[in-house]
């Protein structure tokens, strides 16, 4: 969508926004709310229930006002099934239905009816909080969607770009025992952050020459859950001018459970950056397949236990339904090839991580089973017919079709004794055939 791409013009009014972000309550919308981050799965009142929301635009009450936000349910939805739930947030002048047309930052695409997504509409196309009236829109709006849908409550997650990142990092301040994760796309301290001092999961990208929001700001805000998450601290590696690529930097030492990931990226003020590219493009960039990682690394621990007499009887499931919080049938098939590479030293394992129709996202582990270090590593594969990278992220690709050379980025390639790293891709085509042929060779 080319609004994505605009930049925005808000950095001199950020101290107006950000002093009138107080007031809001820090207790979330419902006493289930602890059960987000603390690994026991909570049925939502909409569990086992015929709902009577459907997708499209809703009006809710929230703070004396009339507000809108744009639902979307999965196909095929189960009752008894509890799903995924995604807030977008939209940008500075965005709307509501500026993220829901464009996949929720391309995240639709990639969740095979595994996920609930709302799109809340701002004030004035804005997210100022003022008194905390966006948050409690958030918690008005999860309160309507889980006493009528079934959600898993240790699942829910929220993102947004810009204004919509701000919004993403006061939800993640505000309510840590109700969101599990949020990714914060080239976002600033505008909304707020009330409270801002447990632990949350946080995923940050940022453009190291945003002409609209400087890093440093997006800097901040990482640094706060670093400090909350426990993490070693640390400067991560970010990509020089002109390089056209990203580095993704996965904090040591954070609390089990909350991670901290950071992706800079050569570019300006833009949710769709492209490794190789200077132009944006919201179906090439790497960011979606990232933030889906980083999302659905988070699994339930436990089985719903409120589960109605009614719990998935053979003659109502549909046959597109997936099972709750697995990954689809083309995870880890039985003909997945065995890791392959040169005896005792570079070793690649192919694991497919999400499959939608007509496409597909896998990844490939290298490692080194040598006790001295390794420099350098190159993978090859055979794609099956009908299979065409998209897009690659932590490599360099040769070739998108048929047999493919994958060399490691200029920040991956050493390899110490018993280490490892990876490297990720999205493809067009069916997913069910793994790459063949798959060997490591160093360098």
């Amino acid at each position: 969508m080319v609004g994505r791409r605009q930049l925005l013009s808000y950095v001199a009014a950020a101290a107006v926004l950000v002093a009138a972000t107080g007031g809001a309550l820090r207790g979330g919308f419902g006493t289930e709310a602890a059960a987000a981050t603390n690994g026991t799965l909570a049925a939502t009142a909409g569990c086992g229930k015929a709902p009577t929301l459907t997708s499209g635009t809703r009006t809710i009450s929230s703070s004396g006002q009339n507000r809108t936000y744009i639902l979307q349910i999965p196909g095929g939805y189960d009752r008894n099934r509890p799903y995924r739930l995604v807030f977008g947030f939209h940008w500075l002048n965005g709307s509501a239905n500026n993220v829901a047309s464009a996949g929720y930052y391309g995240l639709a695409p990639l969740s095979n009816n595994s996920t609930i997504f709302v799109a809340p509409q701002g004030i004035n196309a804005g997210w100022a909080n003022t008194n905390g009236r966006d948050l409690t829109l958030f918690d008005d709006i999860s309160r309507q969607v889980e006493n009528d849908l079934c959600v898993d409550t240790t699942q829910r997650f929220a993102l947004g770009w810009s204004y919509g990142g701000a919004m993403s990092y006061a939800v993640a301040c505000a309510r840590p025992t109700v969101i599990r994760a949020v990714t914060v796309l080239s976002g600033a301290n505008l909304s707020g952050c009330n409270g801002g001092t447990q632990p949350v999961a946080y995923f940050g990208i940022h453009g190291i020459y945003d002409s609209v929001l400087n890093i440093s700001q997006g800097r901040a805000l990482r640094d706060t859950f670093v400090r909350n998450n426990g993490c070693t601290a640390q400067s991560p590696r970010e990509p020089s001018r002109g390089s056209l690529t990203h580095i993704t930097t996965t904090y040591a030492g954070c609390r089990s459970g909350y991670p901290v990931q950071w992706a800079a990226f050569d570019g300006d003020h833009t949710p769709s950056p492209v490794d190789g590219s200077s132009s944006p493009n919201d179906s090439r960039t790497w960011t979606s397949a990232e933030i889906w990682r980083f999302f659905t690394q988070f699994q339930s621990t436990t089985p719903p236990t409120t589960a109605p007499p009614t719990t998935a009887p053979p003659t109502t499931a549909p046959p597109t339904t997936a099972p709750p919080t697995t990954a689809p049938p083309t995870t880890a098939p039985p003909t997945t090839p065995p890791p392959t590479g040169e005896p005792g030293g570079c070793v690649a394992t192919y694991r497919a991580v999400n499959a939608w129709p007509g496409g597909f996202q896998g990844e490939v582990t290298v490692a080194n089973n040598t006790a001295t270090a390794l420099s350098g590593w190159t993978v090859r594969l055979t794609l099956g017919s009908g299979q065409a990278i998209s897009s690659l992220w932590s490599g360099t690709n040769t070739g998108t079709t048929g047999d493919v050379t994958v060399r490691n980025a200029a920040y991956n390639g050493t390899l110490g004794p018993n280490a490892s790293t990876t490297f990720g891709f999205t493809a067009t085509g069916n997913g069910d055939t793994p790459p063949g042929n798959l060997t490591c060779t160093s360098p």
